[in-house]
């Protein structure tokens, strides 16, 4: 593990932690310049490609995942470690399927329940596009379910 203050290989790790999801936090201290420096560690696992609506395939990308929520939950109280959370859940649950296909529409699926229970304006935010709410009558709609 390499530095980044001074690109020394030399370190010690001083702390070890483990999370919820089967990551590793470690605290490192340079031996060369002394500063102290956290790494995380992830296995990596496979991710199923996604079926686009067009037939297309693509590997799951959690940068986009994760862009795409924070637009949806943009100028609102959510904090950005509940969101990465929301991304990590999603991905476990892709995860635990088993396959190495899935639809897309899944995946919407699975952000729209977590969203819902995370902000309901983010919810109805990326409801107006994924769902396809095109109107005020079905955006009222959609409103309505919420309320009840």
């Amino acid at each position: 593990m390499k530095c980044p203050f001074c690109d020394s290989a030399s370190s010690s790790v001083i702390d070890t932690d483990h999370d919820s999801r089967g990551g590793v936090r470690r605290r490192r201290k340079c031996k060369e310049c002394g500063d102290r420096y956290t790494t995380y560690e992830r296995a990596v696992k496979s991710l199923p490609y996604l079926i686009k609506q067009d037939g297309r395939r693509e590997d799951f990308d959690r940068e986009k995942l994760e862009s795409g929520i924070r637009v949806a939950c943009a100028k609102r109280p959510v904090a950005s470690a509940d969101i990465t959370r929301l991304v990590g859940e999603i991905e476990s649950k892709l995860l635990v399927m088993g396959k190495t296909e899935i639809s897309s529409r899944v995946v919407g699926d699975i952000v729209i329940e977590g969203l819902k229970l995370l902000d309901q304006i983010a919810y109805i935010r990326y409801a107006i596009v994924y769902l396809g709410l095109s109107d005020l009558e079905s955006l009222r709609e959609e409103i309505d379910g919420l309320l009840v």
